[in-house]
């Protein structure tokens, strides 16, 4: 019993988890995130980070059917640092200092900082809104918040726009 409501939790964590990061899932910084020891992938991005977690999670599942105890403690101690050290970068990860001797190569990171961090607020709006789109019981309601909604379409496009130029500047830059 305890075991199910621990897999249960993890899980709902890792639910969690996956939207929280969503809008910062495929940013890369120009260094690991993680130590080796916590994390095996090579990968700079969120999303990565999260995949080797949800993977670790269904191993801890196949162990806990087959009863390997030592097994289930130890994914789930580890699944559960991984889990606490993703939902730490994504809290501070606009705050990441960026390693790099350039400083034009640094004014664009930090641009990209910024324009990422832009992005994941218009996003989070975009969902509130769309939250109280669905409870919405007048017609007024309604319309003004599709309105906002599409505005908030408008400005995620041209935040992507300026993402994209954004990392063909760094590309061009650390060729």
């Amino acid at each position: 019993m305890k075991t199910a409501l621990l897999l249960q939790t993890l899980e709902q964590q890792l639910a969690r988890l996956q939207t929280r990061i969503a809008p910062q899932a495929t940013h890369a910084t120009l260094s690991a995130r993680f130590d080796r020891q916590l994390f095996r992938t090579r990968s700079t991005q969120m999303q990565a980070y999260l995949d080797e977690a949800q993977a670790n999670f269904q191993e801890l599942k196949h162990a806990a059917e087959q009863q390997q105890l030592p097994q289930v403690a130890w994914l789930a101690e580890h699944l559960a640092a991984q889990i606490e050290a993703i939902s730490r970068e994504s809290e501070s990860w606009s705050l990441r200092v960026w390693d790099s001797a350039s400083p034009g190569l640094r004014r664009w990171q930090r641009k990209r900082l910024e324009t990422q961090d832009f992005e994941r607020r218009l996003l989070e709006m975009k969902q509130q809104r769309q939250q109280q789109y669905q409870q919405a019981t007048t017609l007024d309601d309604q319309q003004r918040l599709a309105r906002e909604i599409t505005a908030f379409d408008g400005r995620i496009a041209r935040c992507q726009q300026a993402l994209q130029e954004i990392e063909r500047v760094l590309a061009r830059m650390t060729r």
